[in-house]
């Protein structure tokens, strides 16, 4: 009889026990905004954090809000708050490129002139440069958008989401870096589409995120500017470029912008960071290819860099030669040479088509070699940026004339 009620008592206690854990699993944020955002709430416990029911919301946005009353007083999440469990993948993304995204928004010498919800309200280039660490000034500016939800979007945060290409296209497409579109109307994309995830055509996270690495760094970086350049007529070429950048002086002297370079990783500055990048690169694509053909493809995807480079110093050249005839004016304090980083509020017609020669036609030229599609090297780009020189020719002509300006 004692036994049997032991037996009994124990029994009811594991099924107290079970239920105030059920019980405790339903937290008040998550009784309160199943009414509130009954989405989120969805989107939380179909993910792997929500059925684990070892995170609940206050692990991410702390104790502090309780009601409707005290809103302000929820904590929004970092890339620190991921790097709580995620420690690995969180060190990985830091050392890498798309950690120091933000630097752009800082960096751009006009974006300061820009609309608040351009930048800090993510309608604009802060939309997909939030994917970079943001120090408190920014992030009080603009609270939302974590680095790492630009990825595992919220409040699923999925895995198998961001391992699928479609995840990289919101940010990798359209003017300046349209990958999405060269890659997906690449034999590569082409495959992808026809057969589906199969593992037989490679998709962004396969040659990007080799093994689940969030660095993401190329050999190029995103402006496929490397220093040193030991072809000498292309490191010519190449100076020329980064005076056009700012970061060399008319002179050929570095500036503060060269900082700003190496601080937002968009250049490789020495050769050995370079060919360490470009190796990695050359052991994935022979996972499919000889290595002898996948450094073929590449090297080729080089030489497109030159042949662009070389189109681009000359109109840069072009139009600094006005600045130095005097028939363009430099703005007060700025040098006397084009500014390629003042992008769409440049001054002059010809100045604008210089920007777009470089932001878009440039770009695409080398950015459609290496992803495998002769269609952007060519049309979208190659033969874009011949007539965006062309174009300057007869601009720079028409204003000398213009400006009465002896040659």
């Amino acid at each position: 009889m004692i036994d049997g009620m032991k037996k009994l008592g124990g029994a009811l206690a594991l099924v107290l026990m079970l239920a105030g854990a059920a019980f405790a699993g339903k937290s008040n944020c998550i009784t309160c905004h199943e009414k509130v955002t009954p989405n989120i709430v969805k989107d939380f416990l179909s993910g792997e954090m929500g059925k684990s029911g070892s995170v609940d919301c206050s692990s991410c946005h702390g104790t502090a809000h309780q009601s409707a009353k005290d809103v302000a007083k929820v904590s929004m999440p970092t890339e620190k708050t991921c790097k709580e469990c995620h420690t690995k993948q969180h060190d990985q993304y830091a050392s890498g490129k798309h950690a120091v995204a933000w630097v752009a928004m800082d960096a751009m010498p006009t974006n300061k002139i820009q609309p608040h919800a351009y930048i800090q309200g993510m309608k604009g280039c802060g939309g997909c440069h939030k994917v970079g660490i943001r120090d408190d000034k920014s992030r009080a500016e603009g609270q939302y958008g974590s680095p790492c939800n630009s990825c595992h979007t919220r409040h699923k945060f999925s895995k198998a989401e961001a391992k699928k290409p479609e995840a990289c296209r919101t940010c990798h497409m359209g003017f300046d870096h349209p990958q999405w579109e060269m890659w997906s109307n690449s034999k590569h994309g082409s495959i992808y589409q026809m057969e589906g995830d199969t593992g037989r055509a490679p998709t962004c996270q396969t040659c990007h995120m080799g093994d689940g690495d969030h660095n993401v760094m190329t050999s190029w970086g995103f402006l496929a500017l490397r220093l040193p350049e030991e072809d000498a007529e292309w490191m010519g070429y190449r100076a020329t470029i980064l005076k056009g950048l700012g970061v060399l002086d008319p002179a050929g002297k570095p500036t503060g912008r060269l900082e700003l370079v190496k601080a937002g990783k968009v250049a490789r500055l020495t050769k050995e960071e370079w060919q360490a990048s470009r190796d990695k690169m050359v052991g994935i694509c022979s996972k499919c290819h000889s290595a002898t053909y996948a450094k073929t493809q590449l090297g080729n995807a080089d030489q497109m860099i030159k042949e662009a480079d070389k189109l681009m110093a000359e109109a840069i050249t072009i139009v600094a030669d006005l600045y130095e005839k005097g028939v363009i004016k430099p703005q007060k304090g700025q040098p006397a040479y084009p500014d390629l980083l003042t992008f769409y509020d440049t001054r002059t017609p010809i100045e604008q088509t210089l920007y777009v020669m470089f932001l878009e036609h440039r770009m695409r030229a080398f950015q459609g070699a290496f992803h495998m599609n002769p269609d952007y090297v060519t049309w979208y780009g190659l033969a874009e940026l011949q007539k965006d020189l062309v174009d300057i020719k007869a601009e720079a002509a028409s204003m000398i004339r213009e400006s009465g300006h002896k040659k």
